[in-house]
């Protein structure tokens, strides 16, 4: 009959012990499989209690896990619960146990073995009388390793319901049960990582959409223009996002800025900033172009946004409307650079115009060839007044500074024939250059040769180095106006303002083009005229006199003045003053011929109210 009934007893714990491992693999978190461990060893292979101590990420083990059939009235094994073992004292336990198969085994008489770390209960179970009864301090445990071999747990069995050592069935019985515990441990584990996992991504994703709104309402509310731009693949450069305010700003709707770069908005003077403006912490303050095709001045500030993975993925950039301040900016120059009475440069922007002209190089047999004329672009007061300021590239006004009295030629484009644009040495003061430097692309003026000899001074200070016969260049004409003073002393200064201002429109009536008209103080004025020679500089001087003699009406009242002119001629070598001086004695050279008055006084003036 017994012979009989082993099978059975060999099925019927078959059976529970596939029912305690379904239990296992139906847990849905890591607390529930090692709850069900413990149960199913207990329930399922004949033993009172059973504990689970689990390695923690330090690698010390933690008691997760505590069952017993029947609570003892000590508390029993529920105690251990929560209690930590050192790794070192677990190892060393394992060492010393007698192996059988995976399990160990620890006898009762190798207790000392046990750390004083290492979490223990002992029952209150009978002594052993046979040498197979299981002792009170006895332990059976069995390792856990996950598939790479790491220690996932021990599992700690006791006081089997036999009250016999387990035999070799029940040994094969906890070897297989502890490999079915430790792969759902290990699964259950893993579950619980990709939870925490999805946990924290969806908290990511919580936050970056969250960033993404916030992003999104800073950049479409934004009161200032905000564009995104493309940094790489076919679509560089183009414009991928922009912003109501920046819409509105350029007049143009967000589907047409979307198919358009800042490259195919920017003013063509501007190209070049645009292009050397740099990505990261980039600043520009250029020119973009407005439905209505007019130009609008901005401040563009970029900054590149980068991907931690991929590197930078999108420029972003701030467009912020300058219109107003650049406005001021130009009233400002033009105010410092221009006579207050008559709207033409003063005598600081005369010497300034001319010393872009002039470098410290004479021009002689012994000095090298001049180069090629270079084209300058937009009027030197303004570019002069914004040399230090503005920084690289040309800052000439457009259509919104067109109402603006004496900005003329601002925001041409076109290089004038004979004008005093402003070289890639800007601001730089003839007498402050180095000798002998006057730039690469500089075109030298040189003073024509004079066949009467009526310029020995001028060509016989660049002795040898005059031009040729019928040459062109840079000719000072000084005017002063006769009579002025009378009609200031009898009318009032009132009356002699508006002469002044009658006598600046008809000379800038007469000079061509590019020509600088140009009041120095007083009732005196001065024209360059640029590329002329002796010639057409005397039909200019005629015609000067001719535009300024016929009486003007002031207040209901004909006034007429004459006046002086003086021919003089700018050449490189030369300073401004002694250009300006020439040309003041040339002037009384021709008053003292024609009988008129002369001041007795170097420099005084008739007219102080104005100048």
């Amino acid at each position: 009959m017994e012979a009989e009934s082993e099978p059975y007893v060999r099925l019927a714990t078959l059976r529970t012990l596939h029912r305690v491992v379904a239990d296992l693999n139906a847990a849905r978190s890591l607390a529930g499989t090692l709850q069900a461990v413990v149960e199913g060893a207990v329930h399922g292979l004949g033993f009172d209690a059973a504990a689970v101590s689990l390695v923690r990420p330090d690698g010390d083990l933690v008691v997760a896990a505590v069952w017993e059939l029947e609570e003892s009235a000590l508390g029993g094994p529920a105690v251990l619960l929560g209690q930590v073992g050192s790794r070192e004292s677990w190892d060393r336990l394992l060492g010393v146990s007698d192996h059988w198969g995976t399990l160990r085994f620890l006898p009762y008489d190798r207790g000392w073995a046990v750390g004083s770390d290492i979490p223990r209960w002992t029952g209150d179970g009978p002594l052993p009388v046979y040498t197979n009864d299981w002792h009170p301090s006895d332990g059976l445990l069995a390792p856990m390793y996950s598939a790479g071999g790491d220690l996932l747990g021990v599992l700690s069995v006791d006081r089997p319901r036999s009250g016999k050592r387990p035999g070799a069935w029940t040994r094969e019985a906890l070897e297989m049960f502890s490999l079915q515990a430790s792969i759902a441990i290990g699964n259950a584990r893993l579950r619980a990582e990709m939870q925490r996992a999805l946990a924290r991504l969806e908290k990511e994703q919580q936050a970056l959409r969250a960033s993404e709104e916030s992003f999104r309402q800073a950049f479409e509310y934004a009161p200032s223009g905000m564009a995104i731009t493309e940094l790489h693949g076919v679509g560089r450069g183009q414009l991928t996002r922009v912003n109501d305010a920046l819409c509105r700003l350029l007049g143009r709707p967000r589907a047409v800025l979307r198919q358009q770069s800042f490259a195919d908005l920017v003013h063509p003077e501007d190209r070049g900033l645009l292009e050397r403006t740099s990505a990261e912490s980039g600043r520009a303050e250029l020119r973009l172009s407005r439905r209505d095709g007019g130009y609008q001045w901005v401040c563009l500030r970029n900054s590149v946004v980068a991907d931690a993975a991929e590197g930078p993925s999108f420029l972003l950039t701030h467009v912020e409307d300058i219109e107003e301040r650049k406005r001021h900016e130009f009233q400002l120059a033009h105010r410092a650079s221009h006579d207050a009475l008559t709207g033409l440069p003063n005598g600081a922007e005369l010497k300034a115009r001319l010393g872009r002209r002039l470098c410290a190089q004479p021009q002689g047999p012994e000095a090298p060839a001049p180069h090629e004329a270079v084209a300058y672009s937009g009027a030197g007061a303004i570019e002069s007044g914004y040399a230090g300021v503005m920084g690289a590239g040309s800052y000439s006004a457009h259509s919104a500074f067109d109402g603006l009295e004496g900005l003329e030629g601002l925001g041409s484009g076109a290089a004038p024939a004979h004008g005093y644009g402003l070289p890639e040495g800007r601001g730089e003061h003839a007498a402050h250059r180095a000798p002998g430097r006057g730039g690469p692309e500089h075109a030298h003026a040189v003073v024509p040769a004079d066949a009467g000899s009526s310029n020995e001074m001028w060509v016989g200070a660049l002795r040898s180095g005059g031009a040729a016969q019928g040459d062109k260049g840079l000719a000072v004409l000084f005017c002063d106006l006769d009579g002025f003073k009378s009609i200031n002393d009898r009318f009032g200064h009132n009356a002699g303002d508006a002469v002044l201002v009658e006598v600046a429109r008809r000379l800038q009536q007469v000079v061509r083009e590019g020509d600088t008209v140009a009041r120095l103080g007083g009732d005196e004025f001065v024209v360059l005229a640029d590329g002329i020679g002796r010639e057409e500089a005397k039909d200019l001087s005629n015609r000067l006199r001719t535009a300024i003699i016929p009486p003007m009406r002031i207040d209901g009242r004909a006034m007429r003045v004459g006046v002086s002119l003086g021919i003089g001629w700018a050449g490189c070598g030369m300073s401004i003053e002694e250009v300006l001086h020439t040309a003041d004695e040339r002037m009384y050279d021709e008053k003292r011929a024609r009988g008129g008055a002369v001041r007795g006084a170097r420099g005084e003036r008739s007219h102080r109210r104005a100048g």
